[in-house]
């Protein structure tokens, strides 16, 4: 008999109940249950653990513990539940990130702990479109990547996440879970670029979750020598109608509140704040 607040870790007969409270935020939720929704519950093939918490017997807050610590719809009383249960299996993801309130309330009982973090990114606004622009065309060659095309795209997939992350996805096993994801997404059909006359990238982006509700794009990047030159508006316009007409009819990103170019672009594309993630980067 479950207690009247409790956390445990889920199993494959809770699918339903975890899907519906993934269900109760599609755009937030985009990138867990796009997870869920492939793997299901089991640990071998989500990646990591699914922790609930349960008020009244009910299942209200989740946190996906796998590579990323990601708190979801999580009540205040859910995030000191999940801190206790990540605070006493230790540390093994190697970030945090989600919904700014809770994964700050999550990295405050955490970092005595854990601490320190190697970044702290506090406020990263959460952006929507459910529409192309009105005045900005698509960027005719910005297309789908092939898949003969690894040796071209990964290099500036590497810079990408070098530059956005502050270390490279090649160090400890020598980028071969990086290169799988990239392979992955390439494969189906949801890796975007331009390539220059001498086939160089001259800008790529990826939809990383996707889901029914709601899909993000993430990866954006426009290579440092074409920056400056009102490529992205129109690159990031092309990545849009792809994902409106192909995966999900609300398209999401979010950015780091710094990057003020990468915001205004989106803001002309269309795209809107809803809400604010936090990461925690270790």
């Amino acid at each position: 008999m479950l207690t009247q607040t409790t956390s445990r870790v889920l199993d494959p007969s809770d699918l339903d109940a975890a899907l519906a409270v993934l269900d109760r935020e599609p755009v937030v939720n985009a990138f867990v249950t796009a997870r869920v929704q492939i793997a299901g519950l089991d640990p071998w093939r989500l990646g990591g653990e699914m922790w609930g918490w349960y008020e009244d017997g009910m299942l209200t807050s989740l946190c996906y513990a796998g590579a990323n610590l990601v708190p979801i719809c999580a009540t205040p009383r859910a995030v000191r539940g999940f801190a206790d249960r990540a605070r006493r299996a230790g540390r093994r993801c190697s970030s945090i990130v989600g919904p700014a309130d809770a994964t700050s309330g999550l990295w405050r009982l955490l970092e005595p702990h854990w601490g320190p973090a190697r970044e702290v990114r506090p406020q990263q606004p959460l952006m929507v479109t459910d529409r192309m622009p009105d005045d900005i065309a698509p960027d005719p060659y910005v297309r789908r990547v092939r898949k003969d095309e690894m040796e071209t795209i990964m290099p500036a997939c590497v810079a990408m996440f070098t530059e956005e992350v502050g270390v490279s996805p090649l160090a400890g096993d020598g980028g071969l879970l990086y290169q799988a994801r990239v392979a992955e997404l390439v494969g189906s059909g949801r890796s975007f670029a331009r390539l220059d006359k001498d086939g160089k990238v001259v800008f790529k982006a990826e939809i990383g979750a996707a889901t029914s509700q709601a899909c993000q794009i993430q990866g954006v990047w426009v290579a440092p020598e074409h920056r400056g030159k009102g490529l992205a508006a129109p690159a990031m316009a092309a990545v849009l109608r792809y994902a409106l007409a192909d995966v999900a009819p609300v398209v999401s990103l979010y950015v780091n509140d710094f990057n003020t170019a990468a915001r205004r672009t989106y803001r002309r594309v269309g795209f809107q704040e809803i809400g604010a993630f936090m990461s925690v980067l270790f």
